[in-house]
């Protein structure tokens, strides 16, 4: 299976900041955008000052707008596992979806094939570990929802992209927290979710931004609950993937 690369550059980039900086981070993005088009104009647009390195249609073309050694202006004001600016360690990829504002609806095929064998060369180019692989929603719970709890992100695993639970969670019985709880249980949950990678202050106190937080997560690995709560499952799922990237 071949990619179709159509180059469509933008000067909507700059020079990565800094003496050998190491490119270890991929984020993807939904466009929310009403069309393929749409989203190619703005990210060429000099007064949008936003870009991504590639941005996949839905019928599986691969648009190369910023060469990868560049900085593409996709991330904004971002975190993931203790760094911020992500932009300058990062890779963009846009993946076109009218989103949640326009009519969010399943990734296509093609899309997902597409996007497969663009990582697979990426990977190639740059060693970036799995734990890397995130969605804008993981690097900045409190603005974005992309690439959102339809994109399939088990699949890209099963890839050899990214992480995924990889065995039958059984939930446990822990407390069920939400917003508006307190004390050491939330506190430890919050310790849980900042070590896996999330930009989290540990205060034990469970307000709008451990909710935000919480939903990232669910996004990503338990995308048939995304509502805040840190129930049994959601609970079980995170504690095995703190588990399973400790030593990655």
């Amino acid at each position: 299976m071949s990619l179709n690369i159509v180059s469509y550059p933008t000067s909507n980039q700059d020079e990565r900041s800094g003496k050998d900086i190491k490119i270890d981070t991929l984020i993807f993005h939904y466009t929310g955008m009403i069309s393929n088009q749409a989203a190619l104009e703005r990210m060429t647009d000099p007064k949008a000052k936003v870009s991504a390195h590639w941005c996949i249609d839905e019928n599986g073309t691969a648009y190369k707008i910023v060469p990868e050694h560049l900085r593409a202006w996709h991330a904004g004001k971002s975190w993931w596992r203790g760094r911020s600016n992500l932009n300058n360690i990062s890779i963009g990829i846009e993946v076109v979806n009218p989103g949640h504002e326009f009519g969010y609806r399943p990734f296509t095929l093609q899309q997902m094939n597409s996007i497969v064998i663009l990582c697979h060369q990426i990977l190639k180019r740059h060693p970036i570990n799995p734990r890397n692989i995130v969605g804008h929603s993981d690097v900045a719970p409190d603005r974005k929802k992309d690439p959102g709890e339809l994109f399939d992100w088990r699949r890209l695993s099963n890839e050899g992209i990214g992480i995924w639970p990889r065995s039958i969670i059984e939930p446990g019985n822990s407390r069920i927290l939400k917003i508006k709880d307190y004390g050491p249980e939330v506190k430890l949950c919050q310790k849980k979710l900042a070590k896996f990678g999330y930009g989290l202050y540990q205060d034990g106190i469970y307000g709008e931004k451990t909710q935000m937080v919480v939903m990232a997560f669910q996004r990503h690995y338990r995308q048939a609950r995304v509502d805040g709560v840190l129930d049994h499952g959601t609970t079980a799922i995170l504690d095995h993937l703190v588990n399973y990237t400790k030593d990655k």
